[in-house]
């Protein structure tokens, strides 16, 4: 398709935007104000051509659930506003591919498309030795380095992922081996690299295969008598990265020609990534000589996230889903589902679930109806605004003082014990303290509590303050 001229493309915003607002008009008068909100207001109309109107929504998870619970209301109203013929497609804005669907009647059923030409990404084919040459590489779009939450649990893991991504079977680490728990974030990190490598041209042939993938095809092709096809397609690879390897476990066959295929990569300046539930030396059931192979490059884990990654986390996929989560309810999550990114991510897409089916406030009370599916033991969590109530009260003055950027003495002593308490009694970061007074830097905040430990040494007054104040929130927890 030929590019538009300037002109063209403005226009077709423009009756874009007045046909979207229509179908809205008809739309708010249907669902609550809470479901218009939370999923029809974060819709951005992009193009009207003739009777094709496109829109992009924030995230694959929106464009599902459109689809589910509003597909017959949409489809309605676009008739109602455009005509029998008239169709919506979406475009996913944080993903790449774009994925397009137009709003179908009921007892129609169209899979969403990858737009090929958009994209180096494709689905996976499963083998079959007549597509051996249309080779698939089976990342998945999604997941890329820059929605890859980075903290202390995973930090050698992404630095290593990179570092290959940018050079593959330049560096020592190879192989890269990732090992960790479930839902810790392995195979997000392992797409990430292979669709880094791939968008930047590092490597031209890369597949993505789990254990128990390469075992079906290594089944399917002894069984065709295509054994010597299945090993040329693999080791032709110029990146081949194999998820949970320790599947290989007790599959003799199957481990022997992964060897052979491993040790051909490799003498080939190939690079090779796996990931394991384990260490490589902890893997039991695998030949010992494919344990050495896979110790001889960087092993590197991936540890459950800390509070600090785990808000972050839940931050990143609020964004993602045009969500507005209150800190104290995204707070509360993180301090409560502590071991899995999953169950994080599950948390969060129940929460908006239930927000727009029951026509809910997102806050604390429905933040724990919804882990009490997850969590056995729910912990409240002390919240830097129950600080800055406490502190404001104890004071007299009004808490949007202690975010403002007034330097009155009375304020800034209020804020400078309000930091230190916050500081003292919760898991927060110094960017997280400071990001809830006005978005003041941690080096502010390090000052303040420094200030606040000095008078403490020769003033007995701030002593009282902080010493009453402590006891006020230990009562109104």
């Amino acid at each position: 398709m030929l590019p538009a001229q300037a002109g063209q493309v403005s226009n077709d915003q423009f009756l874009a935007n007045q046909t979207w607002e229509r179908c809205l008009t008809i739309i708010k008068g249907q669902i609550s104000s809470l479901s218009y909100k939370t999923w029809f207001q974060p819709i951005v109309p992009i193009r009207l051509n003739e009777n094709d109107l496109t829109v992009q929504v924030p995230s694959q998870f929106f464009y599902d659930w459109l689809e589910e619970h509003y597909n017959t209301l949409i489809r309605n109203t676009i008739i109602s506003v455009i005509g029998e013929s008239g169709k919506l497609y979406y475009f996913v804005a944080s993903e790449e591919p774009a994925i397009s669907q137009p709003a179908q009647p009921e007892n129609e059923t169209v899979s969403p498309t990858i737009d090929s030409a958009r994209t180096p990404f494709a689905p996976h084919v499963l083998f079959r030795t007549e597509n051996l040459q249309s080779i698939r590489n089976n990342l998945n779009p999604r997941y890329l380095f820059n929605n890859f939450i980075k903290g202390d649990c995973n930090q050698l893991a992404r630095a290593a992922a990179m570092a290959v991504a940018n050079n593959p079977g330049g560096t020592s680490f190879n192989p890269l081996v990732f090992y960790g728990g479930t839902g810790l974030g392995k195979t997000h990190l392992m797409h990430a690299l292979g669709n880094h490598a791939a968008v930047n041209g590092k490597a031209k042939r890369i597949a993505y295969i789990s254990s128990e993938k390469f075992t079906v095809d290594f089944i399917e092709s002894v069984q065709v008598d295509k054994v010597t096809e299945f090993s040329s397609f693999y080791r032709s690879m110029d990146l081949l990265i194999v998820d949970d390897i320790q599947f290989f476990a007790g599959k003799e066959k199957t481990q022997d020609n992964f060897f052979h295929t491993f040790n051909t990569l490799y003498q080939l300046g190939k690079q090779i990534v796996l990931s394991s539930d384990v260490p490589p030396k902890e893997l039991h059931g695998l030949d010992e000589r494919l344990i050495s192979r896979f110790q001889c490059g960087l092993t590197a884990d991936v540890q459950p996230p800390d509070l600090e990654t785990r808000i972050a986390i839940l931050q990143k996929k609020s964004e993602e889903n045009s969500l507005e989560l209150p800190p104290n309810v995204i707070d509360f999550i993180a301090v409560n589902v502590t071991k899995n990114i999953r169950e994080l991510e599950g948390c969060l897409i129940s929460l908006l679930a239930r927000a727009s089916l029951e026509n809910r406030e997102i806050g604390i009370d429905l933040a724990k109806d919804v882990l009490r599916v997850v969590v056995n033991d729910i912990r409240t969590p002390l919240s830097i605004e129950q600080i800055q109530k406490v502190v404001c009260e104890y004071f007299d003055i009004p808490v949007d003082l202690l975010r403002a950027k007034t330097r009155k003495q009375e304020i800034v002593v209020a804020r400078q014990i309000a930091m230190y308490i916050a500081k003292d009694m919760t898991n927060a970061s110094l960017k997280t303290i400071g990001i809830h007074f006005g978005g003041r830097d941690h080096s502010t905040v390090i000052h303040a509590c420094q200030a606040v430990e000095e008078f403490l040494k020769t003033d007995n007054k701030y002593k009282h303050h902080i010493d009453q104040i402590r006891r006020t929130i230990e009562l109104n927890k």
